[in-house]
């Protein structure tokens, strides 16, 4: 018996207190409807008992609820920083698509000089494909027989010559670059009128080929199209010389010019809808017929 007690004695101590604890509580409104404000000292001494216990009980209840506001907060904050992360993106993006409209307008609106310059109808394509070997230089068009582009047009950017279609379909078009080695063009000088003929390398640079007679090219002139031989308009950039190649004894000099299109960032070209009547006879029945 007497172990019994004592193992109980800390269980039965604790619910002694609990029980004095609910009625010091319970004796509490009694005493505040008689007016009665102070204590008397059986209820301050379980007042005393009681504090530190309902601290205790309270201690759980209070963490899990803080818990419970911080988990909440910790939520809406990771729902708002997404939304503030979506928005970001979306913001981005209209951004992104704004700077690229600018883009576009600022070519849009040089190219259309370009039109009233050599009064040609020109039809915008996108470049879809590239072939970069040493032996070709061409992209592919998304443009085709079904939108007026044939072999043998001209293809240009705001900044210069491309080159010319060589190939279609119904829905696109092969273009040889000016870069190709089978690419050649008849070029003028701007400045002193030198003319001469411009070959691809099948790299980043073109050659200009031109006969000694007192001709001045020099380091930065400009190369344009001369028009002769009907293929290319009068006009159009071809590049700018970079270096001559000027050995007395030949009659045949060469310069080095570095091309007005920037190649390697090709995303829009313009092919005009036209080409000369020797490029339309040598065409005529190759299947670039209407479709």
């Amino acid at each position: 018996m007497r172990e019994l007690l004592e193992r109980l004695r800390v269980p039965l101590l604790f619910i002694l207190l609990i029980v004095a604890s609910l009625v010091a509580l319970a004796s509490d409104p009694r005493l505040m409807r008689r007016g009665e404000h102070e204590e008397g000292w059986w209820s301050g001494v379980l007042l005393e008992i009681a504090a530190p216990i309902q601290k205790t009980f309270s201690l759980p209840a209070d963490a899990v609820g803080d818990l419970w506001s911080r988990y909440v907060a910790l939520v809406e904050l990771r729902a708002e920083n997404a939304r503030l992360r979506a928005r970001l993106a979306q913001v981005q993006e209209q951004n992104l698509q704004f700077s690229e409209a600018l883009v576009a307008g600022g070519r849009l609106q040089r190219i259309a000089e370009m039109r009233d310059d050599f009064d040609v109808p020109m039809q915008p394509a996108e470049v879809v494909g590239e072939n970069v070997s040493p032996w070709f230089r061409s992209v592919l068009l998304d443009r085709g027989r079904r939108h007026q582009v044939r072999s043998g047009m001209p293809v240009v950017t705001d900044q210069g010559l491309v080159g010319l279609v060589t190939a279609t379909a119904p829905h696109a078009a092969r273009s040889t670059l000016l870069l190709d080695r089978q690419s050649s063009v008849d070029g003028i000088m701007q400045r002193s009128r030198a003319r001469g003929i411009v070959h691809g390398r099948g790299s980043a640079e073109l050659e200009f080929v031109f006969l000694v007679r007192g001709d001045d090219v020099q380091v930065g002139d400009v190369v344009i199209t001369s028009g002769m031989g009907g293929v290319y308009p009068k006009g159009l950039r071809i590049g700018e010389v970079v270096t001559v190649s000027a050995d007395p004894d030949r009659l045949v000099h060469t310069a080095s010019l570095r091309p007005a299109v920037d190649f390697g960032r090709l995303e829009q070209v313009f092919v005009m809808l036209r080409r000369g009547p020797t490029l339309d006879l040598l065409h005529r029945g190759d299947g670039d017929g209407p479709s």
